[in-house]
This record gives structure tokens, sequence and C-alpha cells, in this order.
């Protein structure tokens, strides 16, 4: 969900914790293991710490994904689908 909200363009640290429904230790762990892993970037603006996606390839499949599954135009009908096999397993 971090990469899904970062492929739509830079955000603060607490403004994805709140996106994502995560509080800030959680948050934490998740941001170190993607820039440990060469796919985000932060930069400090006073207090505040800013994340974006630098990993062209990840751009590119979660900007796909986004615009698939998440953005307002995205087909409703995946959910469903998605809800289903939820449900049957």
């Amino acid at each position: 969900m971090v990469l899904c909200h970062l492929s739509q363009g830079e955000m603060a640290a607490g403004e994805l914790a709140q996106a994502v429904k995560q509080k800030a230790p959680a948050m934490s762990q998740q941001l170190a293991i993607l820039r440990r892993e060469g796919m985000i970037e932060a930069r400090r603006e006073g207090q505040s710490i800013y994340y974006r996606i630098i990993d062209d390839d990840a751009v590119a499949i979660m900007g796909f994904l986004y615009d698939r599954f998440c953005s307002d135009d995205a087909d409703p009908s995946v959910e469903t689908k998605l809800a289903n096999q939820g449900e049957a397993a």
C-alpha cells in the first residue's frame, strides 16, 4: 500500500502512515526496508521527512497497478472478485 500511495507522488511520512492506517513505528520499519532495497529515497524539510519512489521499474509497475485497482476510474468488479476469492479461501 505504501508504494501505491507513493506512485502518485512524494508524501510525508505522517501522511503515508495516515493513508495506510498504520502507526508510526510500523510505518518506519516499512520505509526503512524500502530505502534499504533502493526503491525509495527520503528528504528532510524542517521537521518532516518526505519519501518518493526512485526505482524506475517500481514507478512503472505501481503506476499501472494504481490505475487498475486504486484510482477513481478503477473497475469496481475487480475488487468484488478479489473479495470473493478471499472468502472462498
